[in-house]
């Protein structure tokens, strides 16, 4: 699981970086424009690592899968060679699956078919894997071991349910439909806010962070307090 976190928080530095700089230099400037190349290697180095964590989602759903259903059988089945050819297999399916939005001059509707197979093609993987997870749980008698079980995967199925909810309501939509400042603010949510979040949800199964948010905000609510007093 770790092996493929680290690919993960790699997608998120790589979205953030090609993004976020061209923005806040277009706050900050009155000319609010960007050349063909510019556009280019943005638009590409955005979408082709956004196309990577979405096939990345489905593989980190089939691995927690066969932790949760398969245990005994995990070691065997998701061995470093199985997991450097599903890593190896995501990073060029997001380059290959990402060249025609940015190198063709594809029509809307071609845009909106390709956005589609790449956004709930990997859902409905995602989507089999925690039901069959759900199915697995389901059948633990006592409810704290499905407690238990369920915390295993509970971060992975927050960001899985954040990253697939946020970018369907954007991309996967008829090109009528163009709710304008709403899509801004969405688009704003995944490609800044979604990639600083995603290391706070993850954290939060380790017992240190959880204690050390719990410092920090027991702190935060004292230095409040002494400076309501007069």
């Amino acid at each position: 699981m770790y092996y493929f976190l680290s690919n993960l928080s790699f997608i998120e530095v790589s979205m953030t970086s090609s993004a976020v700089p061209k923005m806040l230099a277009n706050l900050l400037s009155e000319k609010k424009t960007i050349s063909f190349g510019g556009c280019f290697s943005q638009l590409y180095f955005y979408f082709s690592p956004a196309a990577t964590e979405f096939i990345l989602f489905a593989i980190m759903s089939y691995d927690r899968y066969v932790a949760i259903c398969n245990p005994l059988r995990y070691p065997t089945i998701m061995t470093e060679r199985v997991c450097g050819q599903l890593l190896r297999g995501a990073w060029v399916g997001g380059m290959v699956l990402i060249l025609p939005l940015v190198v063709l001059k594809v029509a809307e509707l071609r845009d909106f078919v390709v956005s589609v197979l790449l956004l709930l093609g990997s859902l409905a993987l995602t989507v089999f894997s925690y039901a069959c997870i759900i199915l697995t749980i389901l059948q633990i008698p006592s409810a704290q071991g499905r407690q238990k079980t369920f915390a295993t995967c509970a971060s992975h199925f927050t960001v899985v349910s954040l990253g697939f909810g946020i970018s369907i309501c954007i991309y996967v939509r008829p090109p009528q439909m163009n709710p304008g400042h709403l899509i801004k603010i969405l688009s704003v949510l995944s490609s800044i806010v979604t990639p600083l979040l995603i290391p706070f949800i993850f954290s939060l199964r380790n017992q240190q962070m959880k204690e050390a948010w719990e410092n920090a905000l027991h702190n935060c609510l004292g230095m409040a307090e002494e400076a309501r007093k007069p």
